[in-house]
């Protein structure tokens, strides 16, 4: 495999993991939380990160992904969806598969537009009351062969970090 199918995979592995930082045990709320008028609660943002998945899959396969997919029952099924596309996606890559676009043109469009939704949903984490805790991710165990939603936990937590919960479930605010 060359050096550039093995960075996309490694990125793609980067989302993975982002990804179940952003939404492990996140409140049972938060998956419709809504910032305000026209912001996508977390569940729209993992299936527009799907369908981003979908999307970059037909480069390798041809066919069609709906931009919108069809809403699943659950939070925990959409998530399920995302890595199983990004399985998909990774799989491929690995194949050696041929794309119709290039390397960097996956990175600036479909991976980038992924990887700021993560943010987005980090964010959202916090603004639901439920911030994500922070880590040293230059030490984080990012595998390429690991897409699914099985993540480890984060090798070099933050001890102390500001908005970190209290006891009593509020938020902490830096003074």
């Amino acid at each position: 495999m060359d050096r550039d199918r093995e960075l996309l995979r490694h990125f793609l592995a980067a989302l993975a993991y982002r990804t179940q930082k952003a939404v492990r045990a996140a409140p049972d709320h938060y998956a419709g939380f809504s910032a305000g008028n026209r912001v996508r609660t977390p569940a729209e943002l993992l299936r527009h990160m799907s369908a981003l998945m979908g999307y970059v899959r037909t480069y390798f396969v041809g066919g069609s992904y709906p931009m919108k997919p069809e809403p699943l029952p659950t939070f925990q099924e959409e998530i399920a969806r995302f890595h199983e596309l990004l399985e998909a996606v990774g799989g491929l890559l690995a194949s050696g598969a041929p794309c119709s676009i290039s390397t960097e043109q996956l990175l600036q469009g479909p991976f980038a537009d992924a990887m700021t939704h993560v943010g987005q949903l980090a964010m959202l984490r916090r603004l639901a009351e439920s911030p994500v805790p922070p880590e040293n991710f230059i030490y984080a165990d990012i595998r390429a062969d690991r897409l699914d939603a099985d993540q480890p936990p984060p090798a070099r937590p933050d001890e102390r970090w500001p908005e970190a919960p209290s006891s009593s479930g509020d938020v902490v605010e830096r003074q």
